[in-house]
């Protein structure tokens, strides 16, 4: 009986062995905050995936620059390195262009409909461009609208952005926006952007309201203002090759746990924006309300931004992007 008990125990440790070695792994690589609500996101997709695929799909992940800053990852996931990052979208702007035309100023005028634009047959066209650099797209989650700090002087209109040295994302838009507003933009990886806030290489930054509080960057900035200048996106990509090596029934369930978690993202990121901005205050931050006047005046100042986006992507992509921005709006 014993000699049995035994022989079954070794049978199923070698099956465990097996099962161990058979079991597909998902490296997931990503810069935000631990505590951010996108790598609290990308924790839920590990369990559901593991869950949905009786652990035969591991997913191990990487955020806070545990593997390099956003265009290491980009370019890690592009090149198979790593099967999957998430991404301000803006870094991938660089080697898809087209998703400019999602990043324009004072595009959106809530939430709501940027995201009733990238869910609909824009995201279908973006996921065209994507392919033929080699990632597949599995949604958007929210970064956010973006907010700009400074250490120079409360910003309360255009004429106090004038001359400021802000740190942007790589995204030719933003700095073309900048540019337009007076200002000297400076295309930075945001792994580097701390200390150079603290040193006083650079002015300012933009970024949402929770990113900024979550990458402390209170402790180095004096003056906030909401002036909401994009809308951004967090791209969620997978290296297309490696992702279609794994089995249909695999994928579906990828597929699945994604939507699952970016759906528990959006709703989270809303609720912590607005929370970060009361501790930012509550942190010393001076902060300046933009006036509708100011409002106005941005968009004003920016308008010829979109013009030049135009000249430089896929027509039809702008015309559809106008499109179902202005039906979502209805």
């Amino acid at each position: 009986m014993n000699k049995t008990v035994s022989a079954l125990a070794g049978i199923a440790l070698s099956l465990s062995a097996l099962t161990a070695e058979a079991a597909e792994k998902i490296r997931v690589a990503g810069n935000f905050a631990t505590e951010h609500s996108s790598s609290q996101a990308m924790q839920l997709f590990k369990q559901e995936l593991e869950k949905l695929t009786n652990g035969e799909v591991e997913v191990d992940i990487f955020p806070a620059q545990q593997l390099g800053g956003a265009a290491e990852n980009v370019q890690a996931v592009k090149i198979g390195a790593v099967e999957l990052t998430w991404v301000g979208t803006a870094y991938l702007t660089r080697t898809i262009p087209e998703l400019e035309a999602i990043g324009l100023p004072f595009q959106f005028p809530d939430r709501e409909t940027a995201f009733k634009v990238v869910d609909g047959p824009v995201g279908a066209k973006l996921d065209e461009f994507l392919a033929k650099e080699n990632f597949t797209s599995l949604g958007y989650m929210e970064l956010g609208f973006r907010q700009l700090t400074n250490n120079v002087r409360p910003v309360e209109s255009v004429a106090d952005i004038e001359g400021l040295k802000i740190r942007l994302q790589p995204n030719e838009t933003h700095l073309a926006t900048f540019r337009a507003l007076g200002a000297n933009p400076v295309a930075m990886d945001v792994k580097e952007l701390y200390s150079a806030l603290e040193q006083g290489v650079i002015d300012g930054q933009e970024n949402p309201f929770a990113i900024i509080e979550v990458a402390r960057y209170s402790e180095v900035q004096k003056y906030l203002s909401n002036t909401g200048h994009f809308f951004d996106f967090i791209s969620v990509v997978a290296n297309k090759d490696r992702l279609a090596a794994l089995s249909p029934e695999h994928q579906e369930a990828v597929r699945t746990a994604m939507s699952t978690a970016i759906a528990f993202q959006r709703e989270l990121a809303a609720k912590q924006d607005a929370e970060a901005l009361a501790r930012l205050i509550e942190s010393g931050m001076t902060y300046s309300e933009v006036s509708p006047e100011f409002a106005a005046d941005l968009r004003a100042r920016t308008a010829d931004v979109a013009a030049s986006v135009r000249d430089r992507i896929d027509p039809e992509l702008f015309t559809l992007v106008e499109a179902e921005t202005a039906a979502a709006m209805n």
